[in-house]
Formats: C-alpha cells, sequence, structure tokens
C-alpha cells in the first residue's frame, strides 16, 4: 500500500457526515447517493483529520521514504477498537465508514484480541481497499528490510511461538522460524527457546509481503560442514571421543563426534548380550566411546562403548580354573551344543558330545533355554575368549544295562556217554 497524493479539494461544512444528494428536479423525490458520493465523503474526512498539514509534513521527503522512516509529525490521533487480524494486518473501526489498518509489527506486545481500543494515528488513505492507513504512537511504522538479505548470518530475537514453529524479530523486523529449522535433530518442546537469541542464516526475504524466514539449521549444518572436515583429518583408531546420540535403531546407535556420525554397534555397548540397543543409549544422550575402525574411502567409524569399561574377561582363568565345578543359565541352543552363561559378560559353551553320556541328537532334547545347570570347566582360552564346559563330567555315569552282547557266555554243554554194546539181536525182520 502507497501514500495517496494529496488532493485539492473544497471541503463541505464540518459536521456534515452524509454525502449531498445531487440536485433533483422539482416535483421528483431525490435521488440515492452514488459510490461517487460516498468517496468524497471519505476524502472529506481524511482531509478533515489532516487539516493545517502540507504535502511534506504528511508524507516526508524522498530521504526519508528511502530510509523507512516516518514522516516528522503524526496527524489525526483517533480512537480506535480492533475488530480483526488477518496475517500481519490489524483492522481498526476508527469511526465512519472505513476501517483503518495497521501492521502488526506495531504490536510489540503480541497479537491483540478483538475488542481491544487502542489510540492511532491517521497516515493516509489506500484508495483501491478502501481503507485508511494508520499508525501507532512510539511504534515502528516501516523497517529497514535493506538490513536483512538471503544467506546473510543475523541474530534472531525468540518473541513467541506456535503450532509450525518460531516467532522472531531480526533488526526490529517480525519473522518465522518453521521448528524443521530449528535443531538437526528432531524437536517436539518449543517452550525452553521462548526469549533466547539465536544466530541464525537468512533464507527468504520478502519485503512486499512483509516475510521473512530463517532457519538456524541451515547455520548449524553450514559449521558442521566445516568441523566434519577438520575432525576427518584429526581422527585416528584407539582413540577416545566424547559424542551424542543421534539416532537409536535395532543394530546399535548413531554417535554424533562433532560432525562425523559413527556406528555404536549393539555388540559393542556392553560385555553382556544386549537385546535391545535403546536399553543402553537414548537419542541427545551423551557419552564416551573408542574409535575401533576407520575406512577413509567410505567414511564409516567403528565405535565402542564396553571398551572403556573393564573386561570381564579379564583374569578368567583364575576364577574359573579347569576342572572346576560352577553354576550357570542356558542362553541359546545351536545345532552343535548350548551355550550357558556364567556371569553377565561370559557364556561358555557345552559341546553336543559334552551334554550327557549316551549320545544326544538334539541339544534340546537334554536342556531348554533359561535351566539352570551345572557344568564342569575344560579349558579355558582367554585369548579367544571361549570356554569349554561339559555337562556329563558333572553327572555320574548310569550304572550299565546287561545286553545280549555283554551277558556271560553260556557254559559248554558236557559231553554225553555212549549207549553200552546191544547183547540181543534185534527182533523184527521178513526173514
Amino acid at each position: 500500500m502507497v501514500d495517496p497524493q494529496p488532493q485539492e479539494q473544497t471541503s463541505p461544512p464540518p459536521g456534515s457526515s452524509t454525502p449531498a444528494a445531487p440536485a433533483s428536479t422539482p416535483g421528483q423525490p431525490p435521488a440515492k447517493p452514488t459510490r461517487r458520493d460516498f468517496d468524497a465523503e471519505i476524502e472529506r474526512q481524511l482531509e478533515e483529520a489532516m487539516a493545517g498539514m502540507d504535502a511534506r509534513a504528511l508524507h516526508g521527503d524522498a530521504d526519508q521514504r528511502k530510509r523507512g522512516k516516518r514522516p516528522t509529525q503524526d496527524t489525526g490521533k483517533k480512537k480506535g477498537r480492533v475488530v480483526a487480524w488477518h496475517a500481519d494486518d490489524v483492522f481498526i473501526d476508527v469511526g465512519g465508514r472505513s476501517q483503518g489498518v495497521l501492521p502488526l509489527l506495531q504490536f510489540p506486545e503480541g497479537r491483540p484480541a478483538v475488542g481491544t481500543e487502542v489510540e492511532v494515528y491517521i497516515t493516509g488513505y489506500d484508495r483501491a481497499n478502501g481503507l485508511l492507513l494508520c499508525s501507532r504512537e512510539g511504534q515502528a511504522e516501516n523497517v529497514d528490510w535493506s538490513s536483512v538479505a538471503e544467506g546473510q548470518i543475523v541474530e534472531a530475537r525468540v518473541t513467541g511461538t506456535n503450532k509450525g514453529g518460531l516467532e522472531v524479530v531480526v533488526n526490529g523486523i517480525r519473522g518465522f522460524m518453521p521448528i524443521s529449522q530449528l535443531e538437526l535433530f528432531r524437536v517436539e518442546d518449543l517452550q525452553p527457546y521462548l526469549n533466547q537469541r539465536l544466530n541464525c542464516l537468512v533464507t527468504d526475504v520478502n519485503p512486499a509481503e512483509r516475510n521473512l524466514v530463517v532457519s538456524r539449521r541451515a547455520l548449524l549444518e553450514k559449521e558442521r560442514e566445516a568441523a566434519r572436515e577438520k575432525l576427518w583429518a584429526e581422527l585416528a583408531e584407539g582413540q577416545v571421543r566424547t559424542g551424542v546420540v543421534r539416532t537409536v535403531k535395532d543394530f546399535g546407535a548413531f554417535v554424533d563426534l562433532g560432525g562425523v556420525d559413527g556406528l555404536l554397534h549393539i555388540s559393542e555397548m556392553a560385555w553382556s548380550r544386549v537385546d535391545k540397543a535403546d536399553s543402553v543409549v537414548q537419542p541427545g544422550q551423551t557419552v564416551q566411546v573408542q574409535v575401533l575402525k576407520i575406512d577413509p574411502e567410505t567414511r564409516k567409524i567403528s565405535l565402542g562403548l564396553k571398551q572403556l569399561q573393564e573386561s570381564p574377561w579379564s583374569r578368567l582363568d583364575v576364577r574359573y580354573p579347569p576342572g572346576e565345578l560352577v553354576s550357570g543359565k542356558v542362553t541359546k541352543l545351536m545345532d552343535f551344543g548350548a551355550f550357558v552363561e556364567l556371569e553377565p559378560g561370559i557364556e561358555g559353551l557345552i559341546h553336543i558330545s559334552e551334554l550327557a553320556h549316551q549320545h544326544v541328537r538334539r541339544p534340546g532334547d537334554v536342556v531348554k533355554v533359561g535351566q539352570e545347570v551345572q557344568v564342569r570347566v575344560l579349558k579355558v582360552d582367554q585369548n579367544m575368549k571361549r570356554i569349554s564346559l561339559s555337562l556329563k563330567a558333572a553327572t555320574a555315569a548310569p550304572e550299565p544295562v546287561a545286553t545280549p552282547e555283554t551277558a556271560p557266555p553260556p557254559e559248554p554243554e558236557k559231553p554225553r556217554k555212549a549207549p553200552p554194546p546191544r547183547r540181543t539181536p534185534l527182533k523184527g525182520g521178513l526173514g
């Protein structure tokens, strides 16, 4: 909207508020006022409010307009009532047939409620929309939009929040920061940012539409890129670094080391078995990790958390000497045997051949997951972190059952005595 040019008109008598109707022919009813008559009435009211002002005092000289300053004197002071607001405009009922409008920027205390009474000055007339241009005393009517430009780093003061992001002020200009442009991670609660001063990057400027959009995330990403290259030159395997957990997945967690992300695999989180990664670390948590492996070509980093804790395998041969009878819980069954947890982080294997004295086809026929068992330690390999266990060595062998193969051989039969010779002839026959 632009200030109208001063019009030279002859004002009707003071106190008249109804547009004069065109002269009527004698004997006919008076004609109804036309739209042109109403426009003339509005012009008259505007001239009354600005009586005594010259064009220079009303509109300001060209230098003032370039610098975005208000005229040297406000005119037409009126008391109005807020009737509506839309986007960045507040509409005021100042009496008469035309409403007044002024920018929301002139309400630093926040958006006024409908019905609020305010004192305004009439500074012009928007002929295209039929609105009086108003301004509040002591509030900036115009701002210097040349003080902001796309790509510029500015300081934004957070003045309010809404569902979409933050309301900010930059160099006296009201702007907006979308919630997605606030941090490198997802933000749920905006209240902690209220009344904070944040460095951010200007991403969109449109003075004609009074639109200013800034992004803190864009600035953080720019700073992170610079820190990433510096960090890659400093990283080395075996280093202990402090990082922040960014995301947690089923297979592990990604840790930000300060511009570079590394993977903390679930198997490297603790010496004991970890079923869920989020039971050990959470997004946003600060952790100390050890750099296990660096791949400069793919730019992948493997991290470890358990390496900074004392290994339960140290001096294991002293705690579990071969031949010792120990207790444990079956944790997993495989085709070749069963794993038994002796203590958190320490598991041993019972080979299928050591499950029972008899032949075993499946480990599940002898033990079940979660079952408490007593086993005997056969061998400890501390370097390979392996323990061989035996269940059959911890149980007594069953009594052997007699079978045909194991039965004693039968006694040999005694030889029979030959019958004595016959002394009488046999009877019978044909002859």
